[in-house]
């Protein structure tokens, strides 16, 4: 999969210094990256320069340097040793630096002891290994793993590419990691300082690409709180364009993914690059165009207001950025993705398992609950095969609204009389598991833990603090803050029995600052803060091995790699809206698996848009994802109640295609409103599952033909629906009709090969 190659090009050409032809050779080492249809390719020049070559489709031939135009000017560093800048800002350098020519956007940026900017990072040397090895960042007093797919000895091989910058001591190891069965390049960064002197990390990217184009359109995921990841695609211009997060998570308002396609890229065809940042916090990923009509990816923590100082032999670890390459579309891009999310950062007891089916009573009581409220709907929801019943916020402290007590982890007694351990040993005796509601990462001002640790709460010294929510963020640099939380919940989780945490962040960061950091180390904290998470969740998956973890971040503004390395599973969005979710799943498709995403069927008129739909359609929606319930059980109407045992049925039918099977984008509510259509095909094509959804019924409209995708053409398949058998090529190329009565209408069809 991984090659070095020693290569040596005779070259003559007019030198227009010496006005007369000369001979030369440039000596390089060629990189070459092979997944099953991809090859990306780089070479160390023999000026120590490493520069890309390759990223596309895949090629056999073992000699590429040819594309690296070193017969022409300005790109031979040998003829052009006098002219050394026009080459630097030709070239398309591999991971770029600053302060010698190159003034396209830079990966890593520095501030040493005197002053200066300037890194010239020159090759050293390689290794080449089998399988992945784990990142992680060493702390003052801890060593943080960070997330990142894994793999095997037999799954994937591991390139570690070493430069060094000779005047300040620093060493940039990059590391590339290809996968054996997936068209997946990982890639990350560790810089060590090998100097005598300490220098300032001002910028440091996880992945810089060159492509020798601009001939692409950019895909984004973009929105905020309740329609979260609606895709954006606009054509390349002139210029830098991309997306960011600095407000300390991965945010509702972007996703660290975009996607480079081809203008003529759609679900099934032209060629997609997709970009994902393994990371939860400020990020930035962008796409430069260039005098000369190329275009630069980069992408990687986001340098606005971060610093971090490396002392002398200590190391940076830089997050894992995900690449995937489809010339099949995009919707081979997603599958890609999905295969590896699910197969390479998903872990634990839940990786490969079905997820329970859960009522939360958020919805359906907010705070106005007790505990013969929860014991009436857990018997309710055992009757209809529900499987676990999540108690939501309100349970702790003096928690009667959201103004006060987030880090008082204390059962709130008046309110679950009798404890927290006989509630849940009587929601157990009622057959349903139980799980919790947290909030770990913030605090009330009107709490025991604030008025004795004022100084834990994020800040800057002599500013006031800005609330949101009536609440503040906890300073998780300090390990202190994080054992204080982390004893607490461990409390709770040891005195009853509890198999789910939902955990939730509900605002950002402001006044980033912090009382233990020193002055010249604050900038710090914003990558401190999202180490200090990890640690955390790292704790508590690691503690509580059967834990089931859904992240969630008022909704979805941390539905990230990073999440999914430590839950499973994450709530996609507060907005539980059938239609509204159509847009939010299919965008977050894009990159994420749909087995990871919370989906629940809610009450109407729903919570967040006022809107009714029929209950069938809200299931059907909601299967899609780990799928349950977020109403009061106790109060619907009996016909709704009724159809929960035969939606149950549906999801654990179909459930395994949703986790293990490849998806099927059909429809895109994102240029049709009218509709939306999805399905999921079995690996082996023996089964398959379609959904459609109306939006809005039309007069005179009598069905609509949909075309199938992923089937394979010459097996025959049998329509739950008709129970008519037709080939796969028939589904696939003639399509199926369907026919739907009504505003907000669904139907899904099963088909298996007979």
């Amino acid at each position: 999969m991984i090659k070095a190659l020693p290569i040596t090009k005779h070259y003559t050409r007019w030198n227009w210094r010496t006005q007369q032809n000369e001979d030369y050779t440039e000596s390089v080492v060629q990189f070459i990256l092979n997944t099953p249809k991809s090859t990306y390719s780089f070479a160390a020049l023999e000026c120590g320069y490493l520069a890309h070559i390759y990223y596309g489709k895949r090629t056999d031939d073992e000699d590429l340097v040819y594309l690296m135009r070193l017969d022409e000017n300005p790109f031979t560093p040998k003829v052009n040793s006098c002219d050394m800048g026009t080459f630097m800002d030709n070239t398309p350098f591999e991971y770029p630096t600053t302060g010698k020519g190159d003034y396209r956007e830079p990966a890593l940026m520095i501030m040493d002891s005197e002053g200066q900017s300037l890194v010239d990072l020159k090759y050293k040397g390689y290794e080449i290994t089998s399988g992945k090895p784990q990142v992680s960042q060493e702390l003052e007093d801890m060593t943080v793993t960070l997330p990142a797919t894994f793999a095997g000895e037999g799954e994937a091989q591991t390139l570690a590419v070493t430069l060094a910058d000779e005047r300040t001591g620093l060493e940039a190891v990059l590391y590339y990691t290809a996968f054996e069965k997936l068209d997946v390049i990982a890639r990350s960064v560790i810089i060590t300082n090998k100097g005598d002197k300490a220098f300032d990390i001002r910028r440091v990217f996880s992945t810089s690409v060159d492509f020798d184009s601009d001939a692409y359109d950019l895909i984004t995921l973009n929105g905020t709180w309740a329609r979260e990841r609606a895709i954006e695609r606009s054509k390349l211009h002139h210029g830098k364009q991309g997306v960011d997060s600095r407000r300390g998570e991965s945010s509702h308002q972007n996703n660290p993914f975009i996607a480079l396609v081809s203008h003529n890229a759609d679900e099934e065809t032209g060629e997609a690059y997709g970009f994902n940042l393994v990371y939860s916090g400020n990020f930035f990923a962008q796409a430069e165009v260039t005098q000369f009509r190329r275009t630069r990816v980069s992408m990687g923590i986001n340098s606005f207001d971060f610093s971090w100082t490396l002392e002398c032999g200590r190391s940076f670890t830089a997050p894992e950025a995900v690449m995937v390459y489809s010339c099949e579309g995009i919707g081979c891009m997603s599958r890609t993705y999905h295969d590896l999310y699910r197969q390479h950062l998903i872990r634990g007891e839940y990786k490969d398992k079905a997820r329970p089916v859960l009522i939360n009573n958020w919805e359906a009581t907010y705070f106005d609950f007790d505990t013969d409220k929860l014991i009436a709907i857990a018997k309710e929801a055992a009757k209809s095969g529900i499987e676990m019943l999540v108690m939501d916020d309100g349970w702790f402290g003096k928690r009667n609204t959201d103004n006060c007590s987030l880090g008082d982890w204390v059962v709130n007694e008046d309110k679950l009389k009798g404890g927290l351990k006989h509630l849940v040993d009587e929601v157990n005796k009622a057959g349903l598991r139980f799980g919790i509601w947290f909030e770990p990462e913030m605090i009330s001002p009107d709490s025991d833990l604030y008025r004795a640790h004022p100084d834990w709460a994020i800040q800057v010294k002599g500013s006031s603090q800005t609330l949101s929510r009536t609440q503040y963020v906890l300073d998780y640099s300090r390990k202190e803050v994080r054992d204080n939380i982390y004893s607490q919940i461990k409390a709770i989780m040891d005195s009853a029995n509890i198999e789910y945490i939902k955990w939730d962040m509900n605002r950002q960061i402001t006044e980033p600052g912090s009382a233990a950091l020193p002055a010249g180390r604050q900038r710090e904290l914003w990558h401190r803060y999202v180490l200090g998470v990890y640690d955390l969740q790292n704790r508590l998956t690691t503690d509580y091995p059967h834990l089931l973890l859904e992240n969630c971040s008022g909704g979805g503004a941390r539905f990230d790699p990073g999440m999914l390395y430590f839950s499973p599973q994450i709530w996609t969005s507060d907005d539980t809206d059938a239609i509204e979710r159509l847009k939010i799943q299919h965008g977050t498709s894009l990159c994420y698996p749909c087995s990871s995403m919370g989906a629940h069927v809610s009450d109407c008129p729903n919570h967040t848009v006022g809107r009714t739909t029929p209950f069938s359609t809200r299931g059907n929606v909601a299967m899609v994802g780990t799928f349950g319930y977020e109403l009061d059980i106790t109060r619907i109407p009996e016909e709704d109640r009724a159809q929960i045992p035969v939606q149950i049925e549906q999801f654990k039918k179909y459930n395994p295609l949703v986790r293990e099977g490849d998806q099927y984008r059909l429809g895109d509510m994102f240029s049709d409103n009218s509709h939306d259509a999805w399905m999921f095909v079995s690996k082996d094509k023996k089964e398959a599952v379609f959904t459609a959804v109306q939006v809005l019924n039309r007069p005179n409209f009598h069905s609509r033909r949909i075309k199938l995708r992923g089937l394979c053409p010459d097996k025959n398949y049998l329509s739950s629906q008709t129970g008519e058998v037709h080939s796969g090529a028939t589904l696939m190329n003639c399509g199926i009709n369907i026919e739907l009565s009504g505003d907000f209408s669904s139907v899904v069809i099963g088909f298996t090969e007979v």
